[in-house]
């Protein structure tokens, strides 16, 4: 007797083996050329076919009249393959390789023992490789197999190489495992794979691994044409060139780890700024039991921030600017004037030497052995440098655009500098006059904010309404985003009896009621672990 559970179960291998009949072809099957290879009554098959359009498995062509893939079907493949967009990081690649070789140029992954073409770009010339995308190939007979086998590790290769039916496609295919693995060992030497004619006759390959940050391998790109064309001494001098490809795209895939949960920035106890701004550290005696002091610049006051939670500590009569640490406590640069705020909360209008500027400082930070560097305007354009006596110091770097924040890097030898305008970090090397370009963060980013910098080097930016910080390291890439349950963090600090925990300044004054009802915390402290 039949039950419901194995007539489910023919139903889903039915329709199954219909998408695999329609995904095995280019061009698409009629309803009666899928009858005639399944063998599938005519009343089953127009019920599966009806059900796998509706739920977009497959499309009917009206000119045609066949049955093609539907677009839900890629839309799972580029799911399963986007790492975090593999097609997307490769896209430029493929086109480079096409312009410079004028051959058709592939990406793959690994899938079971096959590899899966996700993208291709075709080449400049009329006879040319074809394989479509989606199509699946063998891995020990094409030069993307064999590059991806060839950087994985030890122990997961030889279990593919162990399982895998050497069939010989053309007779040029490699069918003897000692072989196979004799010439894998040569692709990881050498760092790319050839393809002579193994998988299709008259068609040469040149393959190259794609592997992530972590070392993990992603996938292949490859170049094909006619092996009139590509000739092996050709080869030889495209293998390079295809590995570099393959390294850029692989580089690509390091930039950001999927966003943190939103509760792993956690709100300090305390009450809410207008706008918070100009975090800082101030460690205790003996280093333990130290304070973040911060600045409301709007309803002006001077906040400080412990473990027992976060208190005004005095109110200021005019709007905040800047705010550098001390020895006896903290300098505020309230209006046009600077104050000396000591652990207390007392006030004073004289500051110690040396005198700092007053007037057009956009951003100002601490330096080595108590120095102050500041940015200011010069001129048309903008200085940042040292201050000395009643201004600033000679040196230091010139802008096209006010400084919003800076930030000096362990060691004190690397300052860096935000321009909010622009969206940019730079990076300004001690002795060296020029700036180098770290990052650009796009608008839609939101508008950077303060910057902080880790113990490792890594460069901490605040994203005023991207509702969230970033982390990019020295080279530039962005390798953490924590998710902020507010729309404006404006400024961050490290801190902590171990320097780890990152403080988050956020405001509230620029947002409509709708997006305070939606973030009630904005304006408060958060916390986040670095670590």
């Amino acid at each position: 007797m039949t039950t419901k559970s194995n007539e489910g179960t023919a139903s889903l291998e039915k329709a199954l083996d219909v998408l695999d009949a329609v995904g095995g072809t280019s061009a698409g099957l009629s309803q009666a050329e899928l009858g005639q290879r399944l063998g599938l009554p005519r009343t089953t098959l127009y019920r599966l076919l009806g059900t796998l359009v509706t739920r977009g498995l497959l499309r009917r062509d009206p000119l045609r009249r066949v049955y093609c893939l539907g677009a839900r079907c890629f839309e799972y493949a580029r799911a399963t393959y986007a790492m975090p967009d593999l097609v997307a990081a490769a896209s430029a690649e493929l086109r480079g390789l096409r312009d410079m070789t004028g051959e058709t140029a592939y990406l793959a992954a690994l899938d079971g023992l096959e590899v899966i073409s996700l993208d291709r770009c075709d080449g400049a010339h009329a006879q040319r490789s074809h394989s479509a995308v989606g199509q699946r190939k063998p891995l020990h007979c094409t030069s993307q197999g064999k590059a991806i086998l060839a950087a994985l590790p030890p122990e997961r290769r030889d279990a593919l190489v162990r399982e895998m039916t050497l069939t010989a496609v053309t007779p040029r295919s490699i069918t003897d495992r000692r072989r196979l693995l004799a010439e894998l060992k040569l692709t990881a030497q050498r760092g790319w794979s050839i393809d002579d004619e193994e998988i299709v006759p008259g068609v040469r390959c040149c393959g190259a691994p794609i592997i992530d940050a972590q070392g993990e391998v992603r996938g292949a790109v490859s170049v094909a044409g006619p092996a009139f064309r590509l000739t092996m001494e050709r080869l030889e001098l495209l293998g390079p060139e295809v590995a570099e490809a393959a390294r850029r795209i692989g580089a690509q895939l390091q930039t950001v780890r999927p966003a943190r949960p939103e509760d792993e920035a956690r709100v300090v106890a305390g009450d809410w700024a207008f706008e918070g701004a100009y975090p800082c550290w101030m460690p205790g005696r003996g280093g333990a039991g130290g304070r973040l002091w911060w600045a409301d610049r709007l309803a002006p006051a001077l906040h400080a921030a412990s473990s027992a939670g976060d208190a005004t500590l005095v109110s200021l009569d005019h709007p905040v600017h800047a705010l550098l640490p001390g020895r006896a406590g903290v300098q505020v640069l309230a209006g046009d004037a600077w104050h000396l705020i000591d652990e207390g909360g007392q006030t004073h209008d004289e500051p110690p030497p040396p005198a700092l500027p007053c007037i057009g400082v956009t951003a100002a930070c601490a330096g080595e052995g108590g120095s102050a560097w500041l940015c200011q305007p010069d001129g048309e354009r903008w200085r940042v440098s040292a201050s000395g006596g009643a201004g600033l110091a000679g040196g230091g770097w010139r802008l096209n655009e006010p400084a919003s924040a800076l930030a000096w890097g362990a060691g004190r030898r690397t300052l860096y500098i935000a321009a909010a305008g622009s969206g940019t970090i730079y990076a300004a090397q001690e002795g060296q006059a020029g700036l180098r370009r770290l990052a650009t963060v796009p608008k839609g980013s939101g508008r950077l904010g303060g910057l902080a910098v880790d113990a490792a080097g890594g460069v901490w930016a605040a994203l005023r309404g991207g509702w969230s910080v970033a982390r990019f390291e020295p080279d530039g890439s962005m390798d953490r985003m924590v998710a902020l349950p507010v729309p404006a963090p404006t400024g961050v600090a490290f801190g902590g009896d171990d320097g780890r925990t990152l403080y988050v300044t956020t405001a509230r004054d620029a947002l409509d009621r709708e997006s305070l009802e939606a973030a009630p915390l904005s304006g408060r402290l958060f916390v986040i672990d670095a670590t």
